[in-house]
């Protein structure tokens, strides 16, 4: 368990500034105390400070797993990929947001993306390949994706042309339950 180095908190904030923008100071300075971001096996974990001091005296061999995993760097190129599991914590911030019809909202769970028939709303302002939370038309977070149109293009757009390309959803606790350690 380590802090981030610089290279890879600036990956990390700016795959979740997609999401939520300027809002990753409100995840850091907390009125229930500090929290913050840490790495332990490829994986970033968001924990109090508090946990933290509590983490640190197990041996890193010995340690699977602290805090909430909110993604992991890949080996090779080092690219970071947000996972389900943060969901609960960029719901609340999200600058941009898409609603999906009844009927659409199992279809994205198996992890498809959303046609624009699929579509209830989506916020205002919304540019093509931006991150967007996705809800449910009674405003629980299914998961997230990118934006593959405007919101200004997915009013002209056909029926069944992709407006939204899945990134992650909440059927992934079932589908991949083992990666999500």
């Amino acid at each position: 368990m380590r802090p981030l180095t610089e290279e890879e908190t600036k990956t990390f904030f700016e795959k979740l500034s997609k999401y939520i923008g300027d809002s990753i100071a409100l995840l850091l300075d907390r009125q229930d105390g500090a929290y913050c971001f840490r790495l332990h096996k490829e994986r970033v974990y968001y924990i109090s400070e508090e946990l933290m001091k509590k983490a640190g005296n197990i041996a890193g061999e010995n340690l699977l797993s602290f805090g909430t995993c909110f993604g992991k760097f890949t080996r090779k190129d080092r690219k970071f990929m947000l996972h389900v599991t943060a969901l609960d914590y960029l719901a609340p911030y999200a600058k941009y947001k898409v609603w999906l019809k009844p009927s659409a909202e199992q279809q994205f769970l198996y992890g498809h993306n959303v046609v624009k028939s699929g579509l209830g709303r989506i916020t205002e302002g919304t540019s093509d390949h931006q991150g967007v939370i996705v809800y449910s038309m009674n405003d629980m977070p299914l998961g997230f994706g990118l934006a593959a149109k405007s919101t200004e293009a997915c009013r002209h757009a056909d029926p069944m042309m992709v407006v939204l390309h899945h990134q992650a959803d909440i059927g992934e606790y079932i589908r991949n339950e083992n990666a999500l350690v």
